[in-house]
């Protein structure tokens, strides 16, 4: 690493928000980063981008010979793609080994298994009749997930019918590689969390305390860092889950684990993240080493730094949707002037129903006060 002129470099595959903010981290750190998009947006104006699609080898394969190290912002990029930038030779991360995990439920539902990892209790299933039988044993109503695709609430549907599923067996079908469908229980939890954890090549690894998320129509809505009454066991459960993960599926970079604490007080993984992540956005302000510049960190095996918080208490809210006239920036004024504390990041996304335009964080002491300044900033943008 580090043998170019100027030093490290790193390349961001994905356009999205989360290498948008990947730039500041590797600004400070004196890094060069480029950014490969699919089109010419929320990335250009902050740093060296190509455009090109990150399905297609030779575009991926030109983009990553410009770098010390591949790494993404979203977990879609073609197996094939991944393997033979590795026969190449090119340094990636997560590597294909591991990301494979976070683009295919079915595969990590089976390794976390393996692991000995509490899950909800899960099927892979391929007909009605198989998702009938499950719902037959499990009270009439499961949750059902496409093994890949899926996020911020599609590709998963809860079910109480054999038949709910019975388009996307279709498809399936029609799409000539076959597959399976994932039907889980349906999880009686009191809330959800998340455990954030970064881990370098060599195998050192970080991690932050254990957040609290709310979803609203299977969107993170909110955010509360560290989780309401995780102190002690909690905590240290969910830490060593992440760990287990971490270490057994060889995850570099930054991992997000989202959990359900259930009503009889188990931990139970949801899903897996293997980039950065929504629940981690507070800690661009909120930690002493944010997940974006951790994440940097990791995939160049550099020391990891500290994620202690700042501050008792942070809490991120999404900006979902926008304004519906003008801009995030239009309402600077008004936001700013009546929540002076809040840290407000805007994605340069355009307003859209349900779309994450940015968000705020706020931190402190008390966290009544916290959640109530967060809030009230985030309401400034949305109509």
């Amino acid at each position: 690493m580090g043998s170019r002129p100027g030093g490290y470099s790193v390349g961001v595959i994905g356009g999205g928000q989360l290498a948008r903010m990947m730039i500041p981290a590797a600004i400070n750190l004196g890094l060069t980063i480029k950014v490969l998009e699919e089109a010419e947006g929320m990335a250009a104006e902050l740093a060296a981008t190509g455009v090109g699609d990150y399905r297609d080898l030779d575009t991926v394969l030109a983009f990553a010979r410009t770098v010390d190290v591949v790494t993404f912002d979203h977990e879609h990029v073609p197996q094939a793609v991944l393997r033979e930038l590795v026969a190449q030779g090119i340094t990636v991360h997560p590597t294909p080994d591991a990301l494979q995990y976070a683009q295919d439920k079915l595969l990590m539902r089976r390794r976390l298994a393996e692991l000995g990892l509490p899950m909800p209790e899960w099927a892979a299933i391929e007909s009605a009749e198989d998702l009938g039988a499950f719902l037959a044993g499990h009270g009439g109503r499961g949750v059902v997930k496409t093994a890949r695709g899926g996020y911020d609430g599609k590709g998963v549907r809860v079910v109480a019918d054999a038949h709910g599923a019975d388009d996307w067996f279709t498809a399936l079908a029609e799409d000539g590689r076959g597959g399976s469908l994932i039907v889980e229980e349906l999880v009686e939890f009191r809330r959800e969390l998340a455990q954030l954890i970064a881990r370098r090549p060599s195998g050192e690894t970080a991690v932050w305390p254990v957040v609290q998320t709310v979803q609203r129509e299977g969107v993170c809505a909110e955010v509360i860092s560290p989780a309401p009454r995780s102190d002690g066991r909690l905590a240290e459960v969910a830490a060593e889950i992440a760990q287990t993960i971490a270490s057994g599926l060889g995850v570099t970079g930054v991992l997000a684990v989202e959990l359900f604490e259930t009503t009889d007080d188990r931990l139970l993984v949801n899903e897996l993240a293997m980039r950065p992540h929504n629940s981690g956005h507070f800690s661009i302000d909120g930690s002493t080493t944010s997940q974006f510049e951790q994440h940097l960190r990791a995939v160049l095996d550099l020391p990891l730094g500290a994620t202690e918080a700042r501050e008792p208490f942070s809490v991120m809210v999404n900006i979902l949707g926008g304004p519906a006239e003008g801009s995030v920036q239009d309402r600077y004024p008004a936001a700013l002037a009546a929540h002076p504390g809040v840290k407000v990041h805007a994605y340069g996304k355009a307003p859209r129903p349900g779309r994450k335009v940015g968000h705020v964080t706020a931190s402190g002491a008390d966290l009544d006060e916290v959640a109530f300044q967060a809030r009230g900033a985030a309401a400034f943008f949305q109509d």
